[in-house]
Parts: structure tokens; C-alpha cells; sequence
């Protein structure tokens, strides 16, 4: 699977073993080990040696990914190192404001770095970041962003829209995929959706989520809608090239590529 078709991005703490076990059995299209905020400082090596045990065994056909801590945390370099000598296909840093921090981190792990916006730093220097070398995708990480902005906890996401849509814009430009913030209440079942029904919309490729139970609705939100891809198939195979008339509107060339892309991520997650 390439990340740009993940639609469910599932966090984990690394020092918890039955989570991890559990995750095994989950229709995610993403596993994230954590290392930086869901581990407390004194389980952090416990927490690396976990990880790397079970990167080692595996998650199925998943993409998988380990979150190390930041520049200038005491566990910043050694989680460099076992990110490198690791099974995962990705790193993630968090609190990311420069392309620099990228560039050092795949430098040393020789994996792409899926970069965590976090600040209002990170969202104007988005476009730079996600077109740095080693960059793979972005994630919004909505929590920090909110309160560097200063946006209250209980208020809705419109004073992030710009932020939401800056980075959208950034990640589209340089040509990588772009996920969407967690959202906190787990047991709010319809906001979550609403939220993920409005991601999708701006743009985002899928959701990064904290808890299990959010897997099928971010799947269900992100991925193909049935009548949209069959819609497409019907396209791709009436298209003859150029400006035509199908089923009572105009389409041209970027209108077959869409289809084609809609059917190509729709295979992807098995749903072809």
C-alpha cells in the first residue's frame, strides 16, 4: 500500500504490549509505535525495546511507523538509532517547524519522515518541510496547534481552518500525502465522524486516531464510496481522450486521472 491511500493511522504507546497484540487484528491501514508523548519518561527504554520486537514480527500487510522524541530530548538520538536498525517503513517526528529537522532525522535513520505540524512555526514553514528532502508525508498535530494559537480546548476546529488548509496546500504542492489531526472525545461517535467527514472534504488523504473503535468510521469516510467508484469505472472505461460529454456533463483528461486514482487507492485497501 502506498501511505498516500492509508485511510485509518492508528497511534499505540510502545511499552503497551496488549495494544499492540490487539492492533494485529484491526482493519488499520497504519500502525504508529509511540515513544513521545503515550510513553511516561521512566518506560521509555522498555518502551523502544518493545517496539523493535514487534516491527520485528510484524503487522501483516500494515504500514507501520515509529514516533521518536524530538531534538534535544534525552532519547532523541538513541531512538534515531533503533529507528534505522528497525522494520518500520516510517518515522515520525514530532513538533517539526524546519525542513532541517527532517533532513537530520532521515540522515541518520535512511527512513522517510513523516513530519508532525504542531505550531504556528510549523504550519508557515509547511510548504519548505514538505518539500524537504526525506519528507514522506504530513500529519496534523491539532492538540499542540491548538494551544500555541491559543484556541480554546471546548472550541470547534473553524479557528484552525487556515492552519488545516496551509498545510493541505503544502503537502499537495511538493507531491505527499497529508493526514488529519485526532480527535479526543472517544465517546463521542457522531462528532468523530463529522470531523472525519470534514477532513475529507478539505482534503486530507485519512485520520491519524487514538483508540481502536475509531478504525472503521475513518476507513468507512476515507475510503472510495461505492457509487463514486463505480461512477469512475463507467468513466474510465467511456473516456476517448480530450473534452467529451459523459452522463450529462463535460469531462477532460483530469477527470479520467481522478477515476483512475480513485480506482487505484480503492484496490490498495481492498475494496477493488
Amino acid at each position: 500500500m502506498l501511505l498516500r491511500h492509508a485511510r485509518s493511522l492508528l497511534f499505540l504507546p510502545a511499552s503497551n504490549a496488549r495494544a499492540i497484540a490487539k492492533v494485529r487484528t484491526l482493519p488499520c491501514d497504519l500502525v504508529i509505535l509511540d515513544l513521545e508523548d503515550a510513553v511516561p519518561d521512566e518506560r521509555k527504554e522498555d518502551a523502544r525495546t518493545g517496539a523493535l520486537e514487534a516491527l520485528a514480527e510484524g503487522f501483516g500487510n500494515r504500514l507501520t511507523a515509529l514516533r521518536i522524541n524530538v531534538e534535544g530530548t534525552p532519547w532523541h538520538g538513541v531512538e534515531m538509532i533503533a529507528a534505522k536498525q528497525s522494520a518500520a517503513d516510517y518515522v515520525v517526528l514530532p513538533k517539526v517547524e524546519s525542513p532541517k529537522q527532517v533532513k537530520d532525522v532521515f540522515s541518520v535513520t535512511q527512513k522517510p519522515v513523516i513530519a508532525m505540524i504542531e505550531s504556528a512555526r510549523g504550519v508557515l514553514a509547511a510548504p519548505e518541510i514538505a518539500a524537504g528532502e526525506g519528507a514522506a508525508a504530513l500529519f496534523m498535530g491539532t492538540n499542540d496547534l491548538r494551544q500555541d494559537i491559543g484556541i480554546p480546548a471546548i472550541a470547534g476546529r473553524d479557528g484552525l481552518a487556515m492552519s488545516l488548509q496551509a498545510v493541505i496546500l503544502a503537502a499537495r504542492a511538493a507531491g505527499v500525502a497529508v493526514f488529519d489531526g485526532v480527535f479526543n472525545r472517544l465517546d463521542d461517535e457522531a462528532g468523530f465522524e463529522a470531523e472525519c467527514v470534514a477532513g475529507h472534504a478539505l482534503g486530507f488523504d485519512g485520520k491519524t486516531l487514538i483508540h481502536p473503535s475509531q478504525v472503521p468510521v475513518a476507513n468507512q469516510v476515507f475510503g472510495p464510496d461505492a457509487q463514486a467508484l463505480a461512477d469512475a469505472r463507467r468513466l474510465i472505461e467511456a473516456a476517448t481522450g480530450g473534452a467529451e460529454r459523459f452522463e450529462g456533463r463535460m469531462i477532460e483528461s483530469m477527470h479520467v486521472e481522478a477515476a483512475k486514482a480513485l480506482v487505484a487507492r480503492a484496490e490498495a485497501v481492498g475494496q477493488g
